[in-house]
């Protein structure tokens, strides 16, 4: 690879790192690791062809062009934090990654732990619609900038802005029930 090429593809990961948080091809490989998943499979659940996936992973790529391409990787990414925490095995995953591959970007409807007993959405599932809304408006790197504009005069929109728009699920939830009455 020509110096060129290099920064090219650094400057790829420092896109992804803003948009998505992380080097997509960090990000790509926990997934594969916490959900016992290849390359391929992990393409065919996102909806990317498997080139794609490995030029987003190379960096050769910066950015998923396709939104619902996007919502799959954060629902992934939940769902990659349920299997961790023992609250989703092995078995309600795969069931669960089938769905996240079936969906077309909205919520999946058919997904476990997202309402409580009395049919009302989860404070995480709200959260993560509130997270995906902000993040399909703007990239992370651009909804910090907005949050340090409006911190002087709004310091309390400016927090929204960062914890939903950039911030993890679970600082996010955190906040959310801080909120709640």
């Amino acid at each position: 690879m020509d110096a060129a090429q290099q920064e090219a593809t650094a400057r790829a990961r420092e896109l992804q790192r803003n948009w998505y948080g992380e080097p997509l091809g960090a990000l790509f490989r926990k997934l594969i690791d916490d959900l016992g998943l290849n390359q391929a499979r992990l393409a065919g659940v996102l909806g990317l062809s498997a080139p794609m996936l490995s030029q987003l992973m190379s960096g050769q790529r910066a950015k998923i062009g396709n939104p619902a391409v996007v919502q799959r990787v954060q629902l992934l990414q939940e769902l990659a934090a349920q299997v961790a925490d023992g609250s989703v095995s092995a078995a309600e995953a795969t069931e669960r990654m089938e769905e996240i591959k079936r969906s077309q970007g909205g919520s999946v409807l058919t997904t476990t732990n997202t309402t409580n007993s009395s049919g009302a959405p989860t404070v995480k599932r709200v959260v993560r619609e509130i997270q995906s809304l902000l993040r399909s408006v703007a990239a992370a790197g651009d909804i910090l900038q907005a949050a340090d504009t409006l911190a002087p005069a709004h310091p309390e929109l400016a927090e929204f802005l960062r914890v939903y728009g950039a911030g993890r699920t679970a600082d996010a939830v955190a906040h959310y029930q801080s909120h709640q009455s």
